[in-house]
């Protein structure tokens, strides 16, 4: 009896304390559980941080900033802005400059496709090559001032150019005033020296006086008509880049007609003729005859006169801009050339071994329309049929007395005076 009470459950319960305290434990467990859901030591989050941080600083800033310290920190804000503008005005020029660029190379890119684009070939007699050379991109970096001028003087972005120093005073005053007869008004004297720009200025003559330039500038005050006719490719080339295209003219020039009612635009040069007639001046087949070559004596050769370099419209393009880099390069490294010379050199003599050729349209303009002196006064004015004739301009190049024969052709052209070139000799004798 004694046995069996001893092995009775609740003798066993009171025997293990292992039980007892598995048991405490699940108890204070669950009870701290209920009472701290986050953990006895537990941390704020970190969003609940950085809130606390900013009122913390909000706070300190509101007590420790001084009103003179807002002023500042809005006084540099207001730099910052300032700065911040134009920092965003230098990258739209420069975004702008890219775009002229990407331009400039899309043209060159369009050009290369026209000239390499294959074609087939048309009916007998259709087929005409390409003629024209696209205009330069305009840089008006290359001269703001000239730039600006040009924008009120020129026609369809074109104009007259003279060259002028005081030693020409009288013929330049001829000059500009059967211009401003004719009613041509976009015309520009570069002035070489004070004196020219006072008498246009006085006159009511377009002028753009050239800043000065050392030995250029010293050429422009003093020298004579060949100097300054060398010049005067260094000084084009400024108008081309910017994108205008020039009739140069000499002031030794009568105008009775508006030469930009008679040009053709079809080629990078076109030019007056020395030539006094249609062989010299277009073009002819010269045979020289050597005896003691037998049955080949014969050699056939080609001929024309000359281009005058004191009067040609050249358009503003990369051919011809070429052009106006040779002649001024070699001007200046043979002190001995002749501009006139070098112009046609340059202008017709092809490629070869050890020589590359300029590739420039070229075009000669109508020896009646524009007439040189020895033409007029050797065969015009001799004629009664020619006479009736009214040139656009009339080159008094062959002549040396250039202030009495062109007063006397305004005299006879538009005056009507019928002998007013009589008196002068075919020649300069």
């Amino acid at each position: 009896m004694a046995g069996r009470r001893g092995g009775c459950g609740g003798s066993d319960f009171r025997g293990s304390p292992t039980t007892i305290a598995i048991g405490a434990g699940i108890f204070f467990g669950c009870v701290f559980a209920f009472l701290f859901p986050n953990g006895l030591f537990a941390f704020p989050s970190a969003a609940r941080r950085a809130n606390m941080s900013v009122r913390s600083l909000q706070i300190s800033s509101t007590a420790c900033e001084s009103p003179e310290k807002i002023s500042v920190l809005k006084s540099k804000v207001a730099t910052f802005s300032e700065k911040n503008a134009e920092l965003k005005k230098q990258v739209r020029e420069l975004s702008m400059k890219i775009q002229l660029s990407e331009q400039g190379k899309d043209q060159a890119q369009k050009q290369f496709l026209t000239l390499g684009l294959q074609r087939k070939a048309g009916p007998f007699g259709t087929v005409k090559g390409l003629r024209t050379n696209p205009t330069v991109l305009p840089d008006e970096s290359v001269n703001p001032r000239l730039s600006e001028i040009l924008e009120k003087v020129a026609l369809q972005k074109e104009l007259i150019v003279a060259l002028a120093n005081s030693n020409v005073r009288e013929m330049l005053e001829v000059w500009f005033e059967n211009i401003k007869r004719v009613g041509i008004p976009n015309y520009l004297v570069v002035a070489l020296d004070d004196g020219t720009e006072s008498l246009c200025k006085a006159k009511d003559v377009p002028v753009y006086r050239r800043p000065p330039a050392d030995n250029v500038d010293s050429i422009g005050r003093t020298g004579g008509n060949h100097a300054v006719s060398a010049l005067k490719f260094q000084i084009l080339r400024e108008f081309l880049q910017l994108g205008y295209s020039v009739l140069l003219s000499d002031i030794d020039i009568v105008y009775l007609q508006n030469p930009f009612d008679h040009l053709h635009r079809d080629s990078d040069v076109e030019s007056m003729s020395d030539g006094h007639n249609n062989t010299t001046a277009y073009g002819y087949n010269d045979v020289f005859d050597e005896p003691s070559m037998g049955w080949a004596r014969y050699a056939h050769t080609m001929r024309i006169w000359v281009y005058n370099s004191g009067f040609f419209y050249i358009r503003a393009t990369l051919a011809a801009i070429e052009l106006l880099d040779r002649v001024a390069y070699r001007l200046s490294n043979e002190p001995m050339s002749w501009d006139q010379a070098v112009f046609n050199e340059e202008l017709f003599f092809p490629s070869r071994p050890g020589y590359d050729g300029l590739h420039a349209a070229k075009r000669t303009m109508d020896i009646y329309l524009f007439m040189n002196s020895k033409m007029l006064f050797k065969t015009v004015r001799k004629d009664a049929q020619l006479q009736k004739l009214k040139p656009v301009i009339i080159h008094v190049n062959y002549h040396p007395d250039k202030l009495q024969r062109m007063k006397a052709i305004v005299e006879f052209y538009v005056n009507g005076k019928q002998n007013a070139l009589e008196r002068f000799p075919d020649g300069s004798q």
